[in-house]
């Protein structure tokens, strides 16, 4: 999409953890009104529109300057550089209508960004030991996944699939970054708990990939990874050291050591645990 850079997988990191600095999100943090966003989308559309039509009209500049080059009088050389002073005038104008676009369209996708970490925030206020095995996601991934949808379909009329793939495409990695920061802040979790935020992660999986022209394989690699950083609190530590050894660039030494102190039920963690997982990590 012209105007907008898609970053790599470092800087979506990078940027996804500014934005969790930012939290706690309040609702007055966020537009919250659907109408107004929808409205946003309106106006990157007419705004396009406008960039087209004023190259267009600016292209109608053109032929008449072409044909007066091949000309040898001094009157219509003069009227030939007058005339194609003009295209690069309107050549302004319609990038600017087109900066304009562009900037809308990186507003909802901060937006969306924004209102997936203020659903996301969710998981640190409520505790993870489970004693029965749910079968739906929590509220606020219910919440988000409606929400995406919703939005989904009342932008599409005013923006291409490729400008929607963008918007909604910054949710999985934001997501997957609270999920798995998530931890550090959770004093106990279970082996209902883990299933619970498995659970989590497949119905925003489901909700995106349900957007057309999203990145599905891109989605499933975020949120695989959050299912994957979960799974690990059900292995015994002596298995969790394997994995380390086998996978140890996955995730960061950080991540590996919330494993670490989050409380498990059952689990057994030696005295010298971090120990052993930092010298592994250091090879």
């Amino acid at each position: 999409m012209p105007g907008i850079i898609y970053g790599g997988i470092e800087v979506e990191i990078e940027l996804s953890d500014l934005l969790l600095d930012m939290c706690p999100i309040k609702q007055e943090n966020l537009i919250h009104d659907d109408q107004k966003l929808i409205l946003l989308a309106s106006l990157s559309d007419s705004l396009e529109y406008l960039a087209d039509s004023v190259e267009r009209l600016g292209e109608s500049f053109i032929s008449p300057s072409t044909i007066s080059e091949n000309k040898s009088d001094i009157h219509q050389s003069h009227h030939t550089r007058t005339t194609s002073a003009i295209p690069k005038s309107l050549a302004s104008l319609a990038n600017e209508y087109r900066r304009l676009a562009t900037d809308c369209v990186r507003v909802l996708r901060l937006e969306m960004q924004l209102e997936t970490i203020y659903h996301m925030q969710e998981m640190t206020k409520r505790e993870y030991v489970e004693d029965q095995d749910a079968e739906d996601p929590d509220d606020f991934i219910i919440s988000l996944t409606t929400q995406i949808a919703r939005r989904d379909e009342e932008m599409a009329p005013y923006i291409a699939e490729s400008k929607r793939n963008y918007v909604f495409g910054g949710i999985s990695s934001v997501a997957a970054n609270a999920s798995i920061k998530a931890l550090a802040l959770m004093k106990s979790i279970n082996l209902l708990g883990v299933q619970q935020i498995c659970r989590n992660s497949i119905a925003l999986e489901q909700a995106l990939a349900a957007i057309p022209s999203i990145d599905s394989e891109a989605v499933q690699q975020r949120l695989d990874r959050v299912r994957t950083f979960y799974e690990l609190l059900n292995l015994p530590f002596e298995s969790l050291l394997g994995f380390i050894a086998e996978q140890e660039y996955i995730f960061s030494a950080k991540e590996y050591l919330s494993i670490l102190k989050v409380n498990v039920p059952g689990r057994e963690i030696p005295m010298d645990a971090e120990r052993r997982i930092s010298q592994i990590l250091s090879h």
